[in-house]
């Protein structure tokens, strides 16, 4: 787009226009103003208590964990087991705590269990997501999983070959897709210790599965596994509707003995933190994910000892170092918690 401008003197790598007065016109380019990206911060609860490990659990209340997270900047979390299941009494919690749900994870058995199955079972976490306005349901694959197993180790890890993985990621998406037209949105996550954990694994999915099955980025599950967080960003970027944004402790992942060690045992040992406690560049990764037009939820879920590491002081890291890339990134970051009115 350009603009007239009447100039004395043309300005460098201009032409005039000479108009009937006499004067310079001259066309100069005008700058576009590129709109922001908008995106959202949020927390799991998995940082005051852990599902699989209640040693590396906090005491304290659902209310008191969202007040930490509130108070560090945070306006969403996810699901965790101490959420009440009635909308009713949920959104009461979530309004005086001023945050909203984010998401929360479905443990799916697809890889072993027919569609049917799996719609029974999410059917309800489907309305209460719907009834609470979330913005997606985040799909986890525990079928022949080893992730909450701690004594199997990680090299004892499920796998596909390419033809059952074709099967499974036609079904996921059949699944992602009827989920969809019930009103709420899966995102599939990769994971440490299911079938879809490695770099490798994930492209497989992904080349057989459909835009049906949209994808959570998980940059910690991902550079465990060795991937590369960038290129799989670059790669799936179209398809990804939610983002982790974990971190890991390269010395711990790589001290790690995965013929003798399981994935609880790297949990404990501290393999996850927040962003700007641990080794991955995250300014470069969500600069990645600026570049290819993300907007949406970063989610922070870090799994560790909560008395080592305080979920509070923890939150508070994370922030900081998220609004720091974020604002690099050029992202505007919403602060609005629960919806006023």
């Amino acid at each position: 787009m350009w603009i007239r401008q009447y100039r004395a003197h043309p300005p460098d790598g201009t032409s005039p226009l000479v108009g009937e007065d006499g004067r310079g016109e001259y066309l100069l380019p005008q700058r576009k103003m590129e709109p922001k990206l908008k995106a959202k911060l949020g927390m799991s609860p998995i940082a005051w208590w852990n599902d699989d490990l209640v040693e590396l659990s906090d005491d304290v209340s659902l209310e008191e964990c969202l007040r930490q997270s509130r108070s560090a900047g945070f306006t969403g979390m996810e699901k965790g087991r101490r959420f009440p299941d009635d909308p009713a009494v949920m959104l009461p919690i979530l309004k005086a705590a001023d945050v909203t749900l984010c998401g929360g994870w479905f443990s799916g058995t697809l890889v072993d269990e027919e569609l049917a199955v799996n719609k029974d079972r999410i059917q309800p976490m489907i309305e209460l997501f719907k009834a609470v306005d979330a913005p997606c349901i985040v799909y986890g694959e525990v079928g022949r999983s080893i992730q909450g197993k701690r004594e199997i180790p990680l090299a004892r890890k499920p796998r596909l070959d390419d033809d059952e993985m074709k099967v499974y990621a036609h079904r996921v998406t059949e699944f992602g897709e009827w989920c969809a037209e019930q009103g709420m949105p899966l995102s599939y996550h990769h994971h440490m210790a299911a079938v879809v954990e490695t770099e490798p694994e994930l492209d497989a999915f992904m080349r057989h599965s459909g835009a049906g099955i949209p994808l959570l980025l998980d940059a910690g599950h991902l550079a465990f596994a060795g991937g590369d967080v960038l290129r799989a960003i670059d790669h799936h970027h179209a398809r990804i509707n939610h983002v982790h944004v974990k971190d890991i402790r390269r010395e711990v992942v790589d001290g790690l003995d995965r013929s003798r060690q399981s994935f609880l045992d790297a949990v404990a040992l501290g393999a996850f933190t927040v962003p700007g406690d641990g080794s991955l560049d995250f300014g470069a990764i969500v600069q990645r994910l600026a570049d290819h037009g993300y907007e949406g939820w970063f989610v922070v879920e870090a799994e560790q000892d909560p008395v080592k590491n305080p979920p509070l002081r923890m939150a508070q890291v994370g922030y900081k170092e998220l609004m720091r890339v974020m604002t690099a990134a050029g992202y505007t970051v919403e602060t609005e918690g629960f919806p006023k009115g």
